[in-house]
């Protein structure tokens, strides 16, 4: 369980560099198989970068999301807010911090989106229902497209030799591309886990989308499947896969070395996608997820298109 460091005025003695990063790869690990698979497929300098951020987020997450998230208030998120920045100027708080620290010695991460997924928490502490899609993607955007912003900072962008008349010579970092991909993950979190959240009294389906359809908060409560379900589920699951295709388009754009990672980790998380749809979307009772046989199968179909698009 990650929790947020309670101040302590005597001074200890903080985990080394290694340490930190051993116990960042250990929790990212544990609590995010598909991604950590990716993340083996980097040089070890960026994987270890992505670690550090996995954790922080996740932590961050935890303070809303976690098992003592009933205690967390805005002062908390203040709190974690004031933390973030002294890491930023070079001042871990605890052991994991440690690693955080050295990735930002390494790597210029600039600290708005850590200050912006903070805000996506605040957004939870006062909000479980979300009235249009432009709310929920804002949200979204907060808690996951932010992690896109950083990784992509990490991960690096580099020019490639173009042939093709129509190539813009002015390449850019695939901001938007990053932003999508975070924001198609998210979406897919909120389908895979609408029953769960249902009962924790979370609605994170834009209510304008469940009227569409003719569904109501009181079916959905109830885990009601049925016409009217499957419609708006499968409304749900091809906007998220348009922020995939968006995000697509951004991973050539990536350095090399970082291609395969992002195109295993994107093909891995959109397969849950397909899992809803072959559960008969039933996201109330059934939990959408890619084995690992077919994880594995998505590794070279990846390879190839790291390669030639």
């Amino acid at each position: 369980m990650l929790q947020l460091p309670e101040s302590s005025s005597c001074e200890r003695t903080l985990a080394s560099v290694e340490e930190a990063y051993e116990r960042c790869r250990e929790i990212t690990a544990e609590y995010s198989k598909t991604f950590y698979l990716g993340t083996m497929l980097m040089s070890p300098p960026k994987r270890r970068a992505i670690w550090a951020i996995y954790v922080w987020c996740r932590r961050t997450d935890e303070l809303v999301d976690g098992p003592a998230a009933h205690l967390t208030t805005n002062e908390t998120l203040d709190q974690w807010e004031e933390q973030l920045e002294k890491i930023f100027v070079g001042h871990p708080h605890d052991d994991l911090d440690v690693a955080l620290v050295d990735t930002l010695e390494r790597f210029d991460l600039d600290i708005q989106p850590f200050r912006d997924m903070i805000d996506g928490q605040r957004m939870d502490l006062y909000r479980s229902r979300y009235e249009t899609f432009e709310e929920l993607e804002l949200y979204c955007y907060r808690v996951a497209g932010t992690v896109g912003l950083m990784s992509t900072t990490v991960m690096g962008t580099e020019s490639r030799l173009r042939s093709a008349p129509w190539d813009d010579p002015s390449a850019t970092p695939p901001i938007e591309e990053a932003i999508a991909l975070g924001i198609a993950n998210q979406l897919t979190n909120i389908l895979r886990d609408v029953g769960e959240d249902a009962r924790r009294g979370r609605i994170y389906l834009p209510m304008e989308d469940l009227a569409r359809f003719d569904y109501t908060e009181e079916d959905l409560i109830k885990g009601v499947i049925d016409e009217r379900w499957k419609a708006l589920m499968s409304f749900q699951i091809e906007r998220a896969r348009k922020f995939y295709a968006l995000a697509e388009r951004g991973i050539s754009a990536l350095s090399e070395d970082a291609r395969l990672p992002v195109w295993s980790a994107l093909m891995m998380y959109s397969q849950i996608l397909d899992m809803i749809e072959r559960n008969g979307y039933d996201n109330f009772q059934k939990r959408a997820f890619v084995s690992g046989r077919k994880k594995m199968m998505s590794l070279p179909i990846a390879w190839l298109r790291a390669k030639v698009l």
